[in-house]
């Protein structure tokens, strides 16, 4: 088995611990749809567009951290008690805002904007500095789309688990921080990748 094949087999054993007991079925059922989609158009691409290692360990990761937000819901990852264990001490706010989303929203650019990179130069060999501009202005416009698709989603579920899955957390303003968040993430990816290439 090679690399790619092994980060499948690793996040699959992850997804289905995960998926035993998450906090709302409903939420990590919508949460979802969009993460087996990902994974099954990787699948069907792999043989005739295989991407670099590096990719896939980037969209490996980012899958991590959205399977937790998934499984918690984004607005109940503990992860104030992970940094309190980590430094044995609690600089964390106790209460407020859950951060996780925007941190995952940050690292969909962070993590996503290379893979976008890397499957534009081998595939469409953009000329120039449009190397590095294609990727941010897809990551840009696929995570608007997502906002909407996550407006759409949090109507049709209604009640509490639209407000879960939304996770806006009472900001009338998260939506367009999510979004302003991956692309500064990917902007950030841009930076190395430009320099080392």
């Amino acid at each position: 088995m090679d690399y790619p094949h092994w980060l499948l087999v690793g996040f699959t054993l992850f997804w289905f611990v995960l998926a035993l007991r998450p906090h709302d079925r409903t939420v990590w059922l919508a949460e979802n749809a969009l993460s087996v989609t990902a994974i099954v158009v990787l699948a069907v691409s792999y043989p005739d567009w295989p991407l670099s290692a590096l990719s896939y360990a980037l969209i490996a990761v980012f899958l991590v951290l959205h399977t937790v937000g998934s499984h918690y819901t984004y607005a109940r990852v503990p992860y104030r008690a992970l940094i309190k264990a980590c430094i044995r001490q609690d600089r964390s706010p106790a209460s407020g805002r859950n951060h996780y989303d925007r941190v995952v929203h940050f690292a969909y650019g962070l993590l996503i904007a290379y893979p976008l990179y890397d499957l534009l130069e081998r595939y469409a060999q953009p000329v120039g500095i449009w190397s590095y501009l294609l990727s941010p202005a897809l990551i840009m416009a696929s995570s608007m789309a997502f906002e909407v698709v996550e407006w759409w989603a949090a109507e049709l579920l209604g009640g509490s688990a639209g407000s879960d899955y939304l996770g806006a957390q009472g900001d009338p303003w998260d939506a367009q921080k999510d979004m302003a968040l991956a692309t500064a993430g990917a902007i950030i990816a841009m930076v190395p990748t430009a320099m080392l290439s």
